[in-house]
């Protein structure tokens, strides 16, 4: 992996959960791979650094029963990401690109249906952060016991994480702000310029 394209920051990889928290679980089964698409939180160490990714499965999920019995999976997060056009830069012969930034946990999974409640709750909680009055599980009233059960939560410890943050670290200076400036209020340009703010 080309070094340049590790994250700046530790706190980088974090944002990026928070900012963009849907992630493929994929397992391995009797039957081949397995993957869900769940929302996840992250569970960090003192430094920031990502310890564990914390959600819940539907109870009827199949995984659920794969991931008991083989708990090791893989975790994928995908950020900002988009093509970058050749007309967007002025640099004769310059070719075309594409700029992304993901992270993948390798994990072990644990299924925890004591912390149903805490899943929902922490998740609730996070999506509606910016909401003047935020809604919560126990507004649906006599439904929350209904579906409670419903789900599982659990805690997928971090074994190793494989981050890559292709954000234009790669490009001059000129090139890379005619490209920001071409992507305009993209979520990829606010990436590609808060992570060249953090560089050493």
């Amino acid at each position: 992996m080309t070094e340049s394209f590790q994250p700046r920051k530790i706190a980088h990889i974090t944002d990026l959960i928070a900012d963009y928290p849907l992630a493929w679980v994929v397992s391995q089964g009797p039957a081949g791979h397995a993957a869900s698409p769940l929302p996840l939180l992250a569970e960090t160490a003192v430094d920031g650094t990502v310890i564990s990714l914390f959600g819940h499965f539907a109870r009827s999920n199949p995984q659920v029963d794969i991931v008991a019995h083989q708990p090791e999976a893989m975790i994928l997060f995908q950020g900002p990401q988009g093509y970058i056009p050749p007309r967007l830069v002025s640099r004769p012969g310059w070719a075309p690109t594409w700029n992304y930034a993901v992270v993948r946990f390798d994990v072990e999974i644990a299924l925890l249906p004591d912390e149903n409640g805490a899943a929902l709750a922490r998740l609730a909680a996070h999506l509606e952060r910016d909401q003047p009055t935020p809604w919560r599980p126990e507004m649906m009233g006599s439904r929350y016991a209904e579906l409670e059960p419903r789900i599982v939560a659990f805690r997928a410890t971090v074994r190793a994480t494989h981050a890559r943050f292709k954000l234009g670290q790669d490009e001059t200076p000129d090139t890379f702000e005619e490209i920001v400036d071409g992507l305009g209020d993209r979520p990829l340009a606010h990436w590609m310029k808060m992570t060249a703010q953090d560089a050493p």
